[in-house]
């Protein structure tokens, strides 16, 4: 029964992420895949500086969050969910500043006075996300065991192990529902504790 619960919480969260499976990689760009990334990653470290903060401001003082900000916060953060799969092994396009590609994260926009509480974002961050933190952190820790277990695997194979690769798409997707909730401030329902759809 908590089973058919939790799967229901996720099947209707207004975070959604998907990553294709690709039968083959290229054993070549996952060898050298962190120099690679370099470049992109500079662009979403400068870019990304000011996604939470005025969100933030505007949904405390003024009860607003503007879709033009909702637009920009999820333009960045889809870079950024393309950036990370292409540094997780996932994938080997490399990441598109504009294009979806094979990596799929939709946020749902928030109606900021039906579905928002205006002071709720004063302890989603340090208070209310802290059981997932302490979750999360653990999971990250098996996730890049895993990932570069995949990079040997990979290497000799030329394929993700399927299991490993549900399993980091998993944590990541469990990752951007708290990231959502308690950053980008786009919902109110507390993420559910799982890695599936």
């Amino acid at each position: 029964m908590a089973t058919q619960a939790t799967a229901q919480a996720t099947a209707d969260y207004p975070v959604t992420f998907h990553v294709e499976y690709p039968e083959q990689l290229s054993r070549l760009t996952t060898l050298l895949r962190l120099i690679l990334a370099i470049p992109i990653l500079i662009l979403v470290s400068v870019a990304g500086s000011v996604t939470s903060f005025a969100p933030l401001v505007l949904i405390l003082f003024r009860g607003k969050y503007p879709r033009w900000m909702f637009e920009w916060n999820l333009a960045l953060t889809r870079l950024m969910v393309r950036v990370i799969a292409y540094l997780c092994l996932l994938r080997d396009e490399y990441p598109s500043s504009d294009e979806e590609q094979a990596v799929h994260l939709n946020i749902e926009y928030p109606d900021v006075e039906r579905d928002l509480n205006r002071w709720l974002p004063l302890l989603k961050f340090w208070l209310l996300l802290i059981p997932h933190y302490i979750v999360l952190i653990l999971l990250l820790i098996v996730m890049a065991v895993l990932t570069i277990i995949a990079w040997f695997a990979i290497l000799i194979t030329g394929r993700y192990p399927r299991g490993m690769f549900n399993f980091v798409v998993g944590v990541q997707r469990w990752g951007y529902r708290v990231y959502a909730y308690g950053w980008l401030l786009t919902t109110d329902r507390y993420p559910p504790f799982s890695l599936e759809e």
